[in-house]
């Protein structure tokens, strides 16, 4: 049983595989629309979940992987999960985690491309899903491949793939708690379900951020009422909601305001944002499409890493009780309705902070308004433990390989409930969380791409990984 991986033999077997079987299965990936059940609550009747995970198996049992089973488990009630067991050939355990579940369409695509409508263009594949994150159970399987290839060692690895990721992952206990038994005790876990601070290194993700959303229901008004005739004596709903935003967030720069909503940011996680920022420079905020002359608040590229990670952040996502302006007319309306979504620092307890945003809100209402916030995801971020000494070199060893960089650690400012999960499931177990969200690749909005080369090269770092893992016996 070899032990070192033959790098130009990996790289030949990782690229023949991405062009002639993982892209064309990506391709018809994205052409399903595969909406996580909080967008589709029709998803079992429309089947588009099934389609997706379906077209995966069909894909893993095509593969030669030596000893491997692969099973769709299904929980009554629940969207279902892809198992794959490979057994090793070194001691310990691997999990390996991705999701097939989408986000909805989305406007502003280009004309020529769309959610459903899988477009390569140069070294990008246009669609949704594509990095987010269907190409994960794709890359793990092959870097397995990669390894039994050259019958280099590797540990047992369990790769699990979920269809509920992008409605908070709320299926997925049930699953964790059923399929205990087979799991194990994973010594490592591979999420391929984040970002990349470019496409030139391996990147590690060393915190996620929790999220409090809810929605702000503001009502003034048993009906609508000529602004004419009232405007002047009946407070304008919106306003009303807007004064109560400012309790928990600085229309000037947007800092939140309630110390309930922060945390003390650890020491190496400013070293890290210090080293990352040095590497990335302006294009921490340069990546994002600025309309003409527009720009982040501040351009100090460190801070701003840190507000994207460590610090809290509040978006307006969605609204009601406005028309469209086609039928805006001269009306005071009754009630203004906006869908809050308040990022959290990775300490900060999700639960807590949604409790104490829903008093925040609701205390004290202006004007006798019938206030009301009503929670609708709670979710605690994720703190990555130290590395150990074997995973660091691996880690950079394998950028070295693959990327001809060294790596990069950064926190990451989403939500991947799974980590919390696993983190207080598994308290031993290490964590390499990566992935292929880099500059502008846009995952939830139009034009999402994978950026293919970093995925092909992410693929073979995780087979330098499984083999380092392997030697540290």
């Amino acid at each position: 049983m070899a032990s070192m991986l033959d790098q130009a033999r990996a790289q030949a077997l990782v690229d023949e595989t991405w062009e002639a079987s993982i892209l064309p299965a990506l391709t018809e990936y994205i052409r399903i629309p595969a909406k996580s059940p909080h967008f589709d609550g029709k998803w079992a009747a429309s089947g588009h979940i099934d389609a997706a995970v379906a077209l995966a198996e069909r894909w893993c049992r095509e593969q030669p992987v030596e000893g491997m089973s692969v099973e769709v488990v299904r929980l009554e009630g629940r969207t279902p999960v892809l198992l794959l067991d490979i057994p090793g050939t070194a001691e310990g355990t691997v999990l390996l985690y991705g999701h097939l579940d989408k986000q909805p369409e989305m406007t502003g695509w280009d004309a020529d491309k769309g959610p459903w409508q899988p477009v390569m263009e140069g070294d990008r594949l246009y669609g949704r899903g594509g990095a987010d994150d269907g190409y994960a159970v794709f890359a793990s399987l092959t870097a397995v491949r990669a390894l039994q290839d050259q019958d280099v060692a590797h540990p047992r690895c369990v790769v699990l793939i979920e269809t509920c990721e992008e409605s908070g992952s709320f299926d997925l206990p049930h699953y964790i708690d059923a399929l205990a038994g087979r799991i194990g005790e994973p010594g490592l876990v591979i999420c391929l379900d984040s970002g990349c601070g470019n496409y030139d290194q391996l990147w590690l993700t060393t915190s996620l951020r929790g999220m409090a959303m809810g929605d702000l229901s503001v009502e003034i008004l048993e009906e609508g009422v000529h602004s004419g005739d009232a405007g002047g004596v009946v407070p304008d709903s919106f306003r009303l909601a807007r004064g109560l935003l400012e309790r928990l967030e600085s229309a000037a720069d947007g800092e939140i305001l309630p110390e309930a909503f922060r945390a003390e940011i650890p020491a190496e996680r400013l070293e890290q944002a210090e080293a990352a920022a040095s590497v990335l420079g302006e294009g921490v905020y340069r990546k994002f499409p600025f309309v003409g002359g527009a720009g982040p608040d501040r351009d100090d590229p460190m801070e701003l890493i840190l507000d994207r990670t460590w610090r809290p952040a509040l978006a307006v996502t969605g609204a009601d009780g406005l028309p469209p302006l086609a039928s805006a007319g001269n009306v005071l309306r009754p009630r203004t309705v906006l869908r809050l979504s308040l990022r959290l620092p990775p300490t900060v307890d999700g639960e807590a902070a949604t409790r104490a945003l829903k008093d925040l809100l609701e205390r004290d209402p202006p004007n006798g308004a019938r206030v009301h916030f009503d929670a609708a995801w709670a979710t605690t971020g994720w703190h990555a433990p130290p590395l150990e000494s074997w995973l660091s070199d691996a880690v950079n060893t394998a950028s070295q390989a693959w990327f001809g960089r060294p790596a990069m650690a950064m926190g990451e400012g989403g939500t991947i409930p799974f980590m919390g999960m696993l983190g207080e499931r598994f308290p031993q177990a290490q964590f390499l969380i990566t992935g292929v969200l880099g500059p502008q690749s846009n995952a939830h909005g139009p034009n999402e791409f994978l950026h293919v080369p970093t995925a092909r090269r992410l693929t073979g770092a995780v087979a330098s990984v499984l083999a380092a893992h392997a030697a540290q016996g």
